[in-house]
């Protein structure tokens, strides 16, 4: 049973907390291989970082087993740096992700080497679709998974055709003990809140385990006129047998601003002028966004003989979405006045997931063979309508002193029909890793065959999409030692090939799935219980753009994104002291543009150069004390293609605390932190292109007791 239980390990949705020590020989000895599975679902030292994690269709797999860059955010880390949702934990440290810092959008938006993602590309348990669609609150989260690069072989096709990386959201499990932890919330400048979090086991040998938790979060923020209130409530069953492990997940999800953030543009030949200060509001005070998610989702694993594990998942979800907020605001002159008008939009999607697979392990002569197979289904069914220019007149507003008099009030109404859209993923996957001189050299080969189906009706012109891609990858891991390895990959993504628009030349033609394709090679190392990685990577993605001369739209035009990442985290030679950050040079490079256009620029809404450092110190002179503090610095991002108009490199940094201590035989533990410590004022790019301001000053407390 030690393979199975390996494999169970590898495909299993649960995350389970030990230290990374396995050596050579456990990792290849088949009696061996469930010490390999408790080091899998460990923690590095300080508890914020994973020993390892999913690798899509591969399994989990350990940091220095794992020829990509990814990386595992515990549960601990993802409390104590008070996350409220996912860019908050993956953005925090990591030099690769990108975050504008834009605040209360009506979407969570990030960059992965180079190119924008967002919630809606997130998986849940493995699965795409499953996840809430704009904005995730994280508590009922066991872990949170980042896989850079593209990951068409191991994970299928994105929804939306993120290339820069996979985030999967891993349900949190019932622990081996009792748990019943309640949680109180502030944030400036007056939003309280409360999360309860119940664990149990139960059965004569504990198979059965129950997880519920629920979040409630709402009142003023410190943007100037914004309200926000977040509500989350979430159960994860699970059952173990001897061959047999079974998991039921279901959650319910509410995300509503009023006051919401919108960008700004500039008009044609307007310099970009001093930001205002940093709670100051563009849009009307009465605009919101309103985002309801519910979602369910089935897995079950049996183990098939000694060396072969199948696995099942499917789930449903479902999002409506409504807002009223300003549908473009424009800036008029360099005293800071702008217009703009209203648009209500509303969306209601329905979405279906399912995967099955099996994996197992054989030998010929003296190589191992880890091999995968995978099938995957995803659907969803969009409808969205929209009503614009609400406003007979665009209002006259300033950035530095909004007024929005004369602007009454909207209801939401009923709109214009938008968009009717039917899309349907199908994939099959293969694999094999095969392992040489003791799994010290392990040569991964695979490819997988994509299929995709979208028939749509956008403002009454139909449309109709079929096609197909197979998509090839390989990675190569040697270990030097126990604490050094080495890996180089290539890899492909897929994104949604597009239909040439009805002002096109070749209006109606349909195109393949657009193929990313990224060549990376790193080195990992553990300097004691403080790992460094370092990695340089080539990602190519095909542009669309339709041909000022011909008229003829096609994919010809590409983004390359070339950079150096080098990332830290763990416990320093100095007792109690842990680091985590690292730095990164990206090159967003557009080439081959149309005409030549623009060939050569930067592209917009990154920046080149980025550097993060998080530093946790566990004071000697007060038990259970750990102060902390961060900085983030980035360079410049330009707002228009030209690279004529850029928002300015900016260093942004916080402050924070907690303590851990027992009352009346209760575990307590306070946390307490800054962000945005200076209240700096800066401009930055939001994923729509338009201007936004930095989140202001933020004020974050809580206390959780162990009951």
């Amino acid at each position: 049973m030690g393979l199975l239980a390996a494999i169970a390990a590898t495909a299993g949705p649960s995350t389970v907390h030990a230290q990374y020590a396995p050596s050579t020989a456990d990792l290849t000895t088949l009696p061996d291989v469930l010490v390999e599975a408790e080091a899998l679902s460990g923690s590095h030292s300080g508890r914020q970082i994973a020993a390892g994690s999913r690798v899509g269709m591969l399994g989990s797999k350990d940091a220095m087993e794992t020829p990509f860059s990814t990386v595992g955010y515990t549960e601990q880390f993802i409390a104590d740096i008070q996350a409220r949702e996912i860019t908050d934990v993956i953005a925090k440290a990591d030099p690769t992700v990108f975050n504008s810092g834009i605040s209360a959008l009506s979407n969570e938006a990030y960059f992965l080497r180079g190119f924008a993602s967002a919630p809606v590309d997130a998986m849940w348990g493995g699965l795409f679709g499953m996840a809430p669609f704009y904005r995730s609150s994280p508590e009922m989260y066991g872990s949170i998974e980042v896989l850079k690069g593209p990951s068409a072989l191991l994970n299928g096709m994105p929804p939306n055709g993120s290339v820069g990386g996979a985030v999967n959201l891993i349900p949190k499990r019932a622990g081996e003990q009792p748990l019943n932890r309640v949680s109180a919330t502030y944030l400036s400048d007056s939003q309280w809140g409360g999360h309860v979090d119940l664990g149990r086991r139960f059965g004569s040998t504990r198979q059965f385990g129950a997880r519920v938790n629920a979040m409630h979060r709402e009142g003023d923020t410190a943007m100037d006129h914004q309200k926000r209130r977040s509500r989350l409530g979430s159960i994860a069953l699970d059952w173990r047998g001897e061959r047999t492990r079974l998991f039921a997940d279901a959650y319910a999800s509410n995300d509503y601003t009023r006051g919401m953030v919108r960008g700004i543009y500039l008009a044609p030949g307007l310099a970009l002028p001093r930001p205002p200060k940093p709670q100051r509001l563009f849009n009307a005070p009465w605009s919101f966004f309103d985002t309801d998610d519910r979602g369910v989702m089935l897995r079950g694993e049996w183990d098939i003989g000694e060396h072969v594990m199948a696995y099942a998942a499917a789930g449903h979800s479902k999002t409506t979405f409504e807002t009223t907020t300003t549908a473009r605001a424009t800036l008029i002159n360099p005293a800071g006045d702008y217009t703009a008008n209203l648009v209500d939009l509303g969306l209601d999607m329905e979405k279906k997931s399912a995967q099955v697979g099996l994996n197992g392990r054989f030998a010929t002569g003296p190589a191992t063979h880890d091999w995968a197979l995978n099938a995957t289904y995803y659907s969803d069914d969009d409808d969205e309508a929209v009503r614009q220019n609400i406003l007979p007149t665009n209002w006259v507003s300033n950035i530095y002193a909004p007024s929005w008099a004369g602007v009454a009030p909207t209801d939401f109404l009923a709109n214009i029909p938008l968009l009717d859209r039917k899309t349907r993923h199908r994939s099959f996957g293969i694999a094999d890793t095969v392992g040489l001189a003791q799994g010290r050299l392990q040569l991964t080969l695979g490819v997988r065959r994509q299929e995709v189906q979208s028939d749509s009706v956008s403002f009454g012109v139909p449309a109709h999409y079929d096609s197909s891609a197979t998509t090839p990858s390989a990675a190569l891991l040697y270990k030097w030692s126990e604490r050094t390895s080495a890996y180089a990959n290539y890899t492909e993504g897929l994104s949604q090939g597009s239909v040439a628009p009805s002002t096109a030349a070749n209006a109606g033609e349909v195109f393949s799935p657009a193929r990313s394709r990224q060549k990376e090679i790193g080195i990992k190392h553990h300097w004691g219980r403080w790992l460094h990685s370092l990695s340089l990577f080539e990602i190519k993605r095909p542009n669309s753009y339709t041909d000022p001369v011909s008229a003829v739209f096609s994919f010809g035009g590409e983004q390359r994104n070339r950079g150096a990442e080098w990332g830290f985290f763990g416990e320093t030679p100095l007792p109690g002291l842990r680091l985590m950050g690292g730095a990164a040079y990206i090159e967003p490079k557009l080439t081959k543009t149309a005409g030549g256009i623009n060939q050569g620029r930067q592209a917009t809404g990154v920046p080149k150069k980025q550097a993060k450092l998080g530093v946790e110190w566990d004071t000697p002179f007060v038990a259970g004390l750990t102060l902390s503090t961060g900085a983030s610095a980035a360079s410049r991002q330009y707002f228009n293609q030209d690279n004529t108009l850029h928002a300015s490199g900016r260093s942004v940094y916080e402050l924070g605390a907690r303590y851990a201590t027992t009352l009346g035989g209760t575990p307590l533990t306070v946390r307490a932190s800054v962000a945005n410590l200076s209240n700096k004022a800066y401009w930055a790019v939001s994923q729509w292109g338009s201007l936004g301001l930095g989140a202001p000053r933020t004020v974050m407390v809580s206390a959780s007791v162990d009951l």
